[in-house]
């Protein structure tokens, strides 16, 4: 059989074997796609029933293909526009140039005038470029980080809140799946998230480990009086128990409590990552790719946080396979990322790959096989949840109806 250049080129690809250093992109695309949740996810925060986000598929003028996701947060379509704006500074260029390409949409782009937003969009490109660099070069995307440190990572078992027999439910379906994690909501009604968390340790067991996200809905004396209760079914952390700003509230929670604390909201960019790391505002840093703009930043505020003695936790926004198995190859390369990392697959209903992510049934994820980011994709789920995007539109992350409520108890 004769094959062309381009076949000829992915052949060597599959086999290992590096393709021409001087591939450029040729073409970038941007899929919106909608895949449900099995439930609404309910927070202080969101009232959410599933992920928009957007695919990016970046081509090479030699035929290889690269994969990302660009998170959609507050509105997709402001993230669709910005991947658009960023188009020009990525055609043309090497897929080996993702920083420096960020580093010119933050000047040149004057993206650094819009970072929250461009560290939603971006990490799309950037996860798409680095597929293609370890597709072309036959390594994991983890080698292309430096390698990995270890040989597996752990994710937690998201419980929705409920009554205690709903919670209970889903305790024993974590626990029978080997779960040790188990994280819940918490800041909407305090007797009740109690409870909750009562039947929940119950359920799981002296061992396993509970941790609560109030998405800064309480007060710093609130948080106090609060965690002194929660802690008598001995909380491992509490994420983001206040607000943000200024730094002293978490650094008040955290020295004046005996709960350790993790912070999240806030690290909203690379400087204010670093920033509240450096501040000591946490124990536990809780962050991604879409907070601080990039694979590469991720793992650099990661061991910085590590040079500091803290320890990280991979966040999500809530995702699709992509971004899962994107973070997870940078987590095996972190020596100070916790056990439970955060995920959503065990309840997507869907996901738009050829196979299931490990941590779909389970908490354990070994190491990924193939090269990239080492996931292949459905053409005909990428198509059916695009449509799916296209008639419905977005999953908002509030609920219409709670439009007007009061915001604080």
């Amino acid at each position: 059989m004769l094959y062309s250049e381009t076949q000829k080129r992915h052949l060597l690809a599959i086999a290992g074997v590096a393709v021409s250093k001087n591939m450029k992109i040729s073409k970038i695309e941007f899929i919106p796609v909608s895949v449900a949740y099995t439930h609404r996810e309910v927070s202080a925060l969101v009232n959410r029933d599933g992920v928009t986000d957007v695919i990016v598929k970046a081509t090479t003028d030699e035929g290889l293909v690269g994969w990302g996701e660009s998170c959609s947060g507050a509105n997709l379509e402001s993230v669709l526009e910005a991947l658009r704006g960023m188009e020009p500074f990525v055609l043309g260029r090497s897929p080996w140039e993702s920083e420096l390409i960020r580093q010119e949409l933050w000047h040149r782009g004057v993206w650094s005038w819009r970072q929250h937003t461009a560290c939603f969009a971006y990490p799309g490109i950037d996860m798409a470029l680095w597929d293609i660099c370890g597709k072309a070069c036959g390594q994991p995307l983890y080698n292309l980080f430096g390698g990995k440190v270890r040989d597996q990572a752990t994710y937690f078992y998201y419980c929705s809140q409920g009554t205690p027999d709903h919670v209970a439910e889903q305790a024993r379906d974590g626990v029978r799946k080997g779960f040790t994690v188990f994280y819940i909501k918490v800041g909407l009604d305090v007797e009740a998230e109690l409870e909750m968390v009562a039947t929940l340790r119950q359920t799981i067991g002296p061992y396993a480990k509970i941790r609560l996200d109030a998405n800064a809905a309480w007060r710093v004396n609130q948080a106090l009086r609060y965690l002194e209760r929660f802690d008598q079914y001995r909380i491992d952390f509490i994420e983001q128990p206040v607000n943000w700003d200024p730094p002293s509230n978490m650094q008040e929670v955290r020295t004046r409590g005996k709960v350790a604390v993790s912070a999240n909201e806030g690290l909203w960019t690379a400087s204010d990552a670093q920033r509240q790391i450096l501040a000591r505002t946490a124990d536990v840093y809780c962050f991604s790719p879409y907070f601080v703009g990039s694979l590469a930043q991720f793992q650099r505020l990661a061991l910085l946080a590590n040079n500091e003695g803290l320890q990280v936790c991979r966040h999500t926004h809530g995702e699709l396979g992509i971004t899962a198995a994107a973070c997870h190859h940078i987590v095996l390369t972190l020596p100070n990322v916790v056990d439970g990392n955060q995920q959503t697959a065990h309840m997507m209903t869907d996901d738009i790959l050829t196979e299931t992510l490990p941590i779909a049934n389970g908490p354990v994820w070994g190491v990924p096989a193939g090269f990239g980011i080492g996931v292949a994709i459905d053409p005909e789920k990428l198509g059916k949840y695009h449509d799916l995007f296209l008639s419905n539109g977005q999953f908002t992350p509030y609920d219409k109806k709670l439009l007007g409520a009061p915001l604080y108890s």
